[in-house]
């Protein structure tokens, strides 16, 4: 029995969850701005209760590894790593846009397209890539500037459902009769269970010491303007 003990940190979203053997038994997430310091310990601690299990009871850790939100992957990761060697237990990592790709596919079990789950970078610039109905990966996850000819060849072949955050945003600009939105928020935990039992049981772990967070791009500082 594989009990694994699953965070998602890599948007506003923070979200904690536990699944035993693919399936979410426990739950804790919210969504505001700058929410993970303080508040993802504390959903931890929360759905251990919720699921009546000690830390020794897990046999591993899942993380959301990227890309996202610098400072949230930075946060999820640290606290995943940290258990881990608390704990002394193994560390599995998640691509953040296949664990949403894997709840739309979950909650549409008969769609029949594609699904593109999309992370907002700034400005008409999103963390991207394209998922068959088998979770097969179509386009590598990359950044892209989303203009008016993004997509294009899969829309014109495929339907293709465009989710996560930085989907909203270009739905003014992806018009396309086979261009679909869904406002639903996957970035959730719960959407792990599934990726993580599987790299569970085929000893898909990460380096602890090691692994770092999946931020495709480099972290940009910005100086605040000052005030005439």
């Amino acid at each position: 029995m594989a009990t694994i003990l699953q965070i998602e940190t890599a948007t506003q979203v923070c979200s904690v969850a536990i699944s035993v053997n693919g399936e979410t038994i426990a739950l804790k997430e919210e969504t505001a701005q700058n929410i993970h310091a303080a508040s993802l310990t504390l959903f931890i601690e929360e759905v251990m209760k919720i699921a009546s299990l000690k830390y020794a009871d897990l046999d591993a850790i899942a993380v959301s590894k990227g890309p996202g939100s610098y400072t949230g992957l930075r946060i999820g990761v640290s606290t995943a790593k940290g258990l881990c060697f608390a704990l002394d237990k193994p560390l599995i990592a998640v691509g953040t846009l296949q664990m949403m790709a894997n709840g739309y596919m979950q909650n549409h079990p008969n769609y029949g397209g594609l699904v593109c789950p999309m992370i907002d970078a700034r400005r008409m610039e999103v963390f991207t890539s394209i998922y068959d109905n088998k979770l097969q990966e179509i386009e590598a996850v990359n950044a892209k500037i989303v203009d008016d000819k993004s997509f294009i060849l899969a829309l014109q072949k495929n339907y293709v459902t465009f989710i996560g955050d930085g989907a909203a945003k270009c739905e003014a600009v992806l018009m396309h009769d086979n261009a679909h939105f869904d406002a639903h928020n996957y970035n959730s935990a719960a959407n792990m269970s599934k990726l993580a039992y599987q790299a569970f049981v085929t000893d898909n772990f990460n380096d602890v010491a090691y692994f770092e967070p999946f931020y495709l791009k480099d972290f940009v500082f910005t100086t605040p303007k000052k005030k005439s």
